[in-house]
């Protein structure tokens, strides 16, 4: 019986343990399921979030796209309009040009109208007198055919002369007429500034105790701020204000800075001087080149060579007939530049020549010559075109003009100079006087510095120590004088100053 119970036990832990078994893997499988369950819902929730999410973005996406499309097409409208408007104003220019050429052409036919009528009384007065001279003289047809021919040659060849002549005269005053309308339009479209003549700059101080200060002990400020700048400087009873009187506008304006400097600073002696007098030239020369800068920007040229540029600048403080140079060169360019639209020639060239048309004056002083050859030549020298070139050196009439942009260059430089306000001839003549004593007192060998003050009524002249002693300088003033009295007309008398100052300088380390 043992084996048996045991044999029974042993299926029964067999049973027993199967179905343990199964059941734990009910268990798992049970559990397995409801992971697997909760892993689909949650993948289900990720993707329906991602969806959404995708749903959002692609709306924003579609929001971005429609918005930048609506900012483009409300760009493109406004160069639409914009188109719209320049196109209205050509039919509009086009339409006044249309006119013109109707009228023109129905002159010609009204004088078509009438040779042709001419013609045909001509024809039958020819017949009458072919059948009276032939009942009269008895001639035969062909005799009274040449005789009458030749009799009409001669009318009509008068008579045709006096057409072509009076068709001239209208294509000249109708030409004349459209030159004005042009040129009114050019001067109507740009305004500019009346001329102002100026030659002295007023300074102010803080108080009149700073004159004193200014002209130092025994004068020794004043004296080096006048030699060092070429200036006159006018301490009177005006009060707390220093004039600064001087021809050369450069001159005026660095001493002018250097004098203002020089009163904010407070010291006030000969060496601080000569420093802020060396950084007020340097400032003119940056102003020089935003002033070259400025021209090009105003007028829309571009691609000039930089030593063009400051040439440029320099004529800011240029005048001619108290017109400002620089000013008058911007006025030529647009003018130019107008006329050259209007009449379809090349503008760029027309108002890059207007524009440097004077370069010359830059550099007068230093060259010989006319400035519009000085002009030109310093044009090829710096690469521009020859039709610039050309337009430059015959704005005078030096050369023939053979572009129609050099015709405009001086078309314009003429208005620019005859408009009301534009010159006056007084400050000019008064200038080139200075200019001259200067130019004379600067021919002299060992002259480094020379400057008319005063109103041109003193020409105070440095020298270099080491070229002229104290006698030579005597003799300088005397030969100096002569020359003046034998080359220039002024009214009254001009003193001769000649300046020989020698120093020696040391750095202590």
């Amino acid at each position: 019986m043992g084996p048996i119970y045991i044999f029974l036990g042993a299926a029964i832990g067999f049973v027993a343990g199967m179905f343990f078994v199964n059941f734990q893997l009910a268990r798992r499988k049970e559990s397995v399921e409801l992971q697997v369950r909760g892993m689909l819902e949650e993948a289900a929730r990720q993707a329906e979030n991602l969806k959404k999410e995708a749903l959002l973005s692609a709306k924003e996406e579609v929001l971005r796209e429609k918005q930048a499309l609506e900012e483009e097409i409300q760009r493109k409208r406004k160069e639409l309009q914009n188109l719209e408007g320049r196109l209205l104003r050509r039919e509009e220019m086009l339409e006044r040009r249309m006119e013109q050429l109707e009228r023109s052409e129905n002159a010609l036919r009204k004088a078509q109208e009438a040779l042709e009528r001419e013609r045909q009384e001509v024809e039958a007065l020819k017949a009458r007198e072919i059948q009276e001279l032939s009942r009269i003289a008895g001639l035969s047809v062909e005799e009274a055919q040449r005789e009458l021919l030749e009799r009409v040659e001669k009318t009509l060849e008068y008579e045709v002369g006096l057409k072509i002549k009076e068709a001239e005269e209208r294509a000249k005053k109708e030409a004349e007429r459209i030159a004005r309308d042009i040129v009114g339009q050019a001067i109507q479209r740009y305004a500019a500034d009346f001329t102002v003549e100026s030659t002295v700059s007023v300074v102010a101080l803080p108080n009149d105790e700073m004159k004193g200060r200014i002209i130092g002990r025994e004068g020794r400020n004043i004296r080096t701020f006048e030699m060092m700048t070429g200036v006159d400087l006018i301490i009177d009873d005006t009060p707390e204000a220093v004039i600064i009187s001087c021809f050369d506008p450069i001159r005026r304006e660095v001493a002018r800075i250097a004098l203002e400097k020089l009163i904010m600073d407070g010291r006030i002696h000969p060496a601080r001087i000569e420093e802020l007098i060396e950084k007020a030239k340097a400032q003119v020369e940056e102003k020089i080149l935003q002033e070259g800068e400025q021209a090009l920007f105003d007028t829309g040229i571009k691609n000039m060579n930089p030593e063009l540029v400051k040439l440029l600048g320099k004529l800011y403080f240029r005048t001619s007939y108290g017109q400002n140079v620089l000013q008058h060169a911007k006025e030529v360019a647009h003018f130019a530049g107008m006329m050259a639209a209007e009449l379809g020639a090349n503008v760029q060239v027309a108002k890059r020549a207007g524009l440097l048309h004077d370069i010359g004056k830059a550099l007068d002083h230093e060259v010989e010559g006319p400035h519009a050859k000085i002009g030109a030549e310093l044009l090829g020298r710096y690469g521009e075109r020859w039709e610039v070139m050309h337009a430059v050196e015959a704005h005078h009439g030096d050369v023939e003009p053979q572009t129609l942009e050099a015709v405009l260059v001086q078309a314009a430089d003429a208005i620019s100079a005859s408009r009301p306000g534009a010159r006056r001839e007084s400050l000019e003549a008064y200038i080139k006087r200075l200019e001259r004593l200067e130019r004379i007192a600067d021919s002299f060998e060992g002259v480094e510095k020379a400057y008319a003050i005063q109103a041109g009524r003193e020409v105070r002249i440095i020298v270099k120590p080491d070229r002229i002693d104290d006698a030579g300088a005597a003799k300088l003033a005397r030969d100096v004088v002569k020359r003046i009295e034998k080359e220039l007309e002024y009214p009254g008398q001009i003193k001769v100053t000649v300046i020989r100052e020698t120093r020696a300088v040391e750095y202590a380390k």
